[in-house]
């Protein structure tokens, strides 16, 4: 008989993925937010125990990286960044180049749901200003945003919540997966320019209007280097003893404290309702790891930290996502690794939940924004005329990752 902790996280799961569709008049956060309270409702855990369970180290990187974000944004510095990069496409070909690195790497240091928002209408400007079709070029985005956010702990939510549970050191969480972003992004590369090779073989003059966007220099010089600075002690912040959200949270309090933008505008145009799903999640799954299934799986489906291990974790990923997303799927990943597995199937697990979003247009928050964004601009994705490229991208990144996280299993250890 399944317990009443089963039901709820049951309950709540099958929420989640029949929110996602279109018709469905109920949101991931509110079926998150019910189970969350169901837990606490039914006793399967009290009001402390719920509060315990919600990771605040994850909480506090998330919205220290919304403020910075934030803020950027509204200095035009996302702008002022494709700006300066695009300006030097020479044609279609070279563009498309662009817009992948630029995004892809772009999104590797900021979170990428905020990159895809604020790229997307810059590059259906730019595409109608050249008189160029822009679907490949948004699809191009949608999966080098995937795959740039991959190689970072602050790259998408999903890594946040492993680079904290895993406690793996950011530069070495990016040495190891650097080099599966870049070769997934020229495979994105490769594949769009053969799948739209009609929308290539002309050499049209790319058009970036800079009157089109707007740039506050004056708070830029604050925002940017305390930007920069973060971004530096992520790296070298384990030698002076700071943790990473600890890090996210200074530089928010700074470019608050020191930036030109009004701190109560910042606040209010942060992600609040993805902070309540988060922690609604955490919740959510501490109540099903009563019921004992978790631990039965642990002791009985060990994932091992070998190729068989990195595969299985890789499959699971790809249908898993494609079901529920990639972040709560990785939420009720944590505690069936947290006491066994090595940095590499953490790895493994950043890489592949992160990778395996680009399949379908449900596969993950960043590619629900673009095809949303591109609609309000009258430029229609289909579910179908994505799914062509995202499966093709999937399916080579996904090898690509396997082999190399086995590459570097052999070399590290």
């Amino acid at each position: 008989m399944l317990s009443a902790a089963t039901i709820i996280f049951i309950i709540t799961y099958s929420g989640i993925i029949f929110t996602r569709l279109p018709w469905v008049n109920v949101d991931r956060p509110s079926a998150a937010f019910f189970g969350a309270v169901s837990m606490i409702l039914f006793g399967i855990l009290s009001f402390d125990e719920a509060i315990a369970a919600i990771d605040f180290n994850t909480i506090s990187l998330l919205i220290g990286m919304m403020i910075i974000i934030t803020v950027l944004e509204l200095d035009g510095f996302f702008a002022f960044v494709a700006y300066q990069t695009i300006k030097f496409a020479k044609n279609e070909k070279s563009l498309l180049l662009i817009i992948i690195f630029t995004t892809g790497i772009s999104s590797a240091f900021l979170v990428n749901d905020a990159v895809v928002l604020l790229y997307t209408p810059i590059v259906i400007s730019i595409c109608r200003n050249s008189n160029i079709n822009p679907v490949p070029y948004l699809i191009a985005e949608i999966l080098a945003s995937n795959a740039g956010s991959a190689m970072t702990i602050t790259g998408n939510p999903q890594n946040m919540l492993i680079g904290i549970s895993s406690g793996i050191h950011y530069g070495k969480f990016m040495l190891h997966l650097a080099p599966i972003s870049i070769l997934s992004m020229l495979a994105i590369y490769l594949v769009i320019k053969i799948l739209y090779k009609e929308n290539f073989k002309g050499s049209k003059t790319i058009k970036c209007d800079i009157n089109l966007y707007k740039f506050n220099y004056a708070s830029m010089k604050f925002s940017v280097p305390i930007f920069i600075l973060v971004i530096g002690l992520f790296f070298t912040g384990k030698i002076l003893g700071l943790s990473i959200p600890l890090i996210a949270l200074v530089g928010a309090s700074l470019i608050l404290l020191l930036g030109k933008i009004k701190p109560s505008v910042v606040i209010s145009r942060v992600d609040w309702v993805l902070i309540i799903f988060f922690a609604s999640l955490f919740i959510v799954v501490r109540g099903f790891e009563t019921s004992g299934i978790i631990e039965h799986i642990v002791a009985n489906w060990p994932i091992s930290n070998d190729l068989k291990g990195i595969t299985i974790l890789h499959g699971i990923s790809l249908i898993l996502s494609q079901i529920i997303s990639n972040v709560p799927f990785t939420i009720v990943m944590l505690p069936i690794l947290k006491n066994s597995a090595g940095d590499l199937i953490w790895l493994s697990l950043a890489s592949a939940s992160t990778l395996a979003g680009n399949a379908t247009i449900l596969g993950a928050m960043a590619n629900l924004i673009v095809i949303e964004s591109a609609e309000k601009l009258k430029v229609k994705i289909s579910f179908f005329e994505f799914l062509m490229p995202g499966l093709i991208v999937t399916f080579l990144s996904l090898i690509i990752s396997t082999v190399i996280l086995y590459i570097e299993l052999l070399i590290f250890g």
